[in-house]
């Protein structure tokens, strides 16, 4: 009988503290996350220096508590799995050596991952993953579609040329003075509203899947300030809805277009944005239409920063004989296609 593979997985590329522990590749025996977003809210945004702090202070606590939730020590563990890249370097330096240490303490292999691997393997948590798939990467940092042939091998085939829809979300957010992080706000706003504000839809040149939402975060600013000095009264609502149904758009046709051209028969879904209701419905709504491709979207506990996905991507990369040495350092650029050699 095969022997079963645990991976603790470490997460600390923003500002949660994560450590989860998962066995064969897709069950999560423990899952803990120790959130700063109480310590960020007073800014409107991240701050590095706090959040670095914040890991130091919760690393060690949180690996804990994921060994006693998995009732497992060290020795049974397999490999120790990390968030290498993107993300802050100092936020990223916590996790990377408290790993290092634990791999070097316990003899154990360490595995790096990237970040958006981890959100991408969410969706193994949920179902087998089914190749060739689509990834639609939708995040606070990030905007992109990757083909994947195969586990552990990733070709962007789309990315933002400037924000990413999540940070679009988050400015929107704060023009319309809704408090850090704004996408959840931005979400429930639009419920309410319709979309009745012509705001522009980027689908930059034929035949891209490039992404930009700089264009569409100016022109809801401007429509407010607009509206200010002409003394109007814009209904809040309808600005969200507008500008979520202008970002949902272009997401979702793109994502369908590429799913066309590629032949694919499973789409995942993954990111802090895949947590966003409005998106959520209209891909499911789209996909519905198309019994032949099944359309995976992980649970919102899922979709935000987590280690269960770091260690789910770290199951791969280990049967993959992907290790790292003590040299491993934070990556806050690392590319995602790296390691598909």
């Amino acid at each position: 009988m095969k022997k079963d593979q645990w991976i603790l997985g470490i997460e600390t590329s923003c500002d949660e503290t994560a450590v989860a522990i998962i066995k064969n590749g897709c069950e999560i025996t423990a899952n803990v996350v120790a959130s700063q977003i109480e310590s960020h809210k007073r800014f409107g945004g991240v701050v590095p220096e706090i959040a670095s702090r914040h890991h130091v202070e919760e690393i060690t606590i949180v690996i804990e508590e994921a060994l006693k939730q998995a009732n497992l020590t060290f020795p049974e563990l397999d490999a120790i799995a990390v968030t290498e890249g993107p993300g802050l370097v100092g936020a990223l330096l916590i996790g990377v050596n408290a790993a290092k240490a634990l791999a070097f303490a316990h003899n154990k292999p360490l595995v790096p991952v990237h970040h958006i691997a981890g959100h991408i393997y969410a969706n193994r948590l949920v179902t087998e993953m089914k190749f060739p798939l689509l990834a639609l990467v939708v995040s606070g940092g990030h905007t992109e579609l990757v083909y994947m042939k195969a586990h552990g091998h990733f070709e962007v085939i789309g990315e933002t040329r400037d924000d990413a829809a999540g940070e679009a979300y988050d400015k929107v957010a704060r023009t319309l003075n809704m408090p850090y992080p704004g996408g959840p706000h931005i979400d429930r706003l639009a419920q309410e509203g319709s979309p009745t504000i012509n705001l522009p839809r980027a689908w930059l040149e034929e035949g891209s899947y490039d992404f930009s939402f700089s264009g569409l975060k100016s022109a809801v600013i401007n429509t407010v300030h607009n509206a200010e000095q002409r003394g109007e009264v814009i209904m809040p609502e309808d600005l969200a809805a507008s500008f979520q149904a202008s970002v949902i758009e272009v997401l979702v046709k793109k994502t369908v277009k590429a799913v066309a051209e590629y032949g694919v028969g499973q789409v995942v879904v993954a990111g802090g944005v895949a947590a966003n209701k409005g998106l959520r419905q209209a891909l499911e709504k789209e996909f519905s239409e198309k019994p032949d491709v099944e359309l995976v979207i992980p649970p919102l506990s899922l979709c935000t920063d987590n280690a269960a996905m770091i260690a789910a991507a770290g199951s791969v990369m280990f049967d993959r004989g992907i290790r790292a040495d003590l040299s491993l350092n934070a990556n806050p650029g690392l590319d995602i296609e790296i390691y598909n050699h």
